[in-house]
């Protein structure tokens, strides 16, 4: 079984090489890995809490997403899209905002930070604070929730969020009776590479100390580099590696040959204007190929474009389904049959027809089922077992979660139903998206009543 991992990338700058070494890079080689489900979102809803400047917002969309392809982003092995073009995110927002308590958000890090500064500034405790940036944590827990992630890498001043999300989703969970959403876990990286920028500081558009990744292109990074403060040794005297901001960055780039030499020529005096250069020199090895790309990337937005939507569709064929069930169970449902009064959730259903499973051999041997509705339509179609034993636990499994506990893929006009993240039955075909939606909304009434009869 694959791990859902969600990483997201807020749209409000450039960027530089520290979020290279330190974000981009071990994430996108972490998604190559086979038991990873990598999800990487552009968060241009996050932006607008921290920044008014369109122009800037989308300039940083673009700059990002170009920044992520030419670093290695397969958008074919991962699912990569703007956090805005998936409508199911500010719909669930609302969603677990009606139950997400005050108290909680008047205890979220960044709000108690704004009212802790105006206090000191002798303010109204919250002047300035929009709504935005009070509920900031529960977009961010929607951002999570509607895709079952199971581990959000984040650093430590964002565990909180986390927290947040996990009590969100499993308050839900506990007013409607089943396991609607997995409950995520921070993925803290220890070993993250911190690159210091060029005042010794922590590499950081707050502290305007960044080295550019690609922006400005290798004349602007020579010159960014050449910039970094070092102490006041001449050539020939021996200089100090380890509280070197230039060795540090060095080291996050090189190999540990060439690491070693780098050290070795310090300690023998190697001047700090020929340091400078050696570093420079080093890190354009592995940039100017991925410049190369990004300058196509940028050229061509068209294609971006191209990518980031496909990534949508890959991302609502989970969200959609899912906000579905969440609609149904709040209520928010087709008005096709009168509501039962006082009606609860998981209730047997009526005296009469109810669906069924019904198990069959295939000509080759294998064994399989189909799940009919109360009126006898054929609404799914399982996989092949070779054990009829494999069969029936697979028939068992699939009613005991009903509809919350089961993911339904869409799949062109038909659907696919995955059980842990494997793919256990087909739907047929149906004409067109309306049909399908329809199908999917009896697809759920079915597995509810299956759970309900078990």
């Amino acid at each position: 079984m694959q791990t859902r991992v969600l990483t997201g990338i807020t749209t409000t700058g450039t960027p530089h090489l520290g979020n290279y070494v330190g974000a981009i890079r071990p994430a996108i080689v972490a998604s190559r890995r086979d038991d990873v489900d990598a999800f990487f979102f552009m968060a241009d809803y996050h932006a607008l809490i921290k920044s008014d400047d369109a122009s800037r917002i989308e300039r940083s969309r673009l700059e990002i997403a170009a920044s992520w392809l030419a670093a290695g982003l397969d958008p074919a092995r991962v699912t990569f899209y703007r956090q805005s073009d998936i409508p199911e995110i500010p719909e669930l927002t609302w969603f677990l905002t009606c139950i997400a308590s005050k108290g909680m958000l008047n205890r979220a890090h960044a709000y108690k930070a704004a009212v802790d500064r105006n206090l000191e500034a002798g303010e109204d405790p919250d002047a300035g604070v929009t709504a935005g940036l009070y509920m900031y944590p529960v977009l961010m827990a929607a951002d999570i929730l509607a895709f079952d992630a199971h581990q959000v890498p984040v650093g430590r001043d964002q565990i909180q969020h986390i927290e947040m999300a996990r009590d969100l989703g499993q308050r839900f969970n506990h007013l409607h009776g089943r396991d609607f959403f997995v409950l995520p876990e921070a993925l803290i990286e220890e070993q993250v590479a911190m690159l210091p920028g060029l005042d010794g500081r922590k590499m950081s558009k707050s502290y305007d100390n960044t080295i550019p990744l690609f922006a400005g292109g290798k004349k602007q990074l020579r010159e960014a580099i050449m910039r970094i403060v070092t102490d006041s040794r001449a050539p020939g005297e021996p200089k100090d590696p380890d509280n070197s901001a230039l060795f540090t960055i060095f080291r996050a780039f090189a190999s540990d040959t060439e690491t070693e030499a780098f050290r070795r020529g310090l300690l023998d005096g190697l001047g700090w204007g020929e340091a400078k250069q050696v570093l420079y020199e080093r890190i354009e090895t592995d940039v100017a190929p991925m410049r190369e790309s990004y300058e196509a990337f940028m050229a061509n937005p068209a294609a971006i474009e191209t990518i980031l939507q496909e990534g949508a569709r890959k991302a609502r064929a989970i969200a959609t389904p899912k906000l579905a069930i969440l609609r149904d169970v709040l209520g928010l449902r087709a008005m096709r049959t009168a509501p039962t009064p006082a009606a609860r959730s998981g209730a047997a259903p009526k005296q009469g027809r109810v669906p069924r499973l019904a198990s069959f051999r295939d000509a080759d041997g294998n064994f399989r089922f189909r799940l009919f509705s109360a009126e006898g339509e054929e609404l799914l179609l399982s996989v092949s077992f070779a054990d009829p034993k494999a069969a029936g636990a697979m028939q068992k499994r699939l009613k005991s979660p009903g509809a919350a506990g089961a993911v339904v893929q869409t799949r062109a006009l038909g659907m696919v139903l995955e059980i842990d993240g494997e793919a256990v039955a087909n739907t047929p075909d149906y004409r067109d998206e309306a049909a399908r939606e329809q199908a999917l909304a009896q697809l759920r009434d079915a597995l509810d009543q299956l759970a309900a009869q078990d």
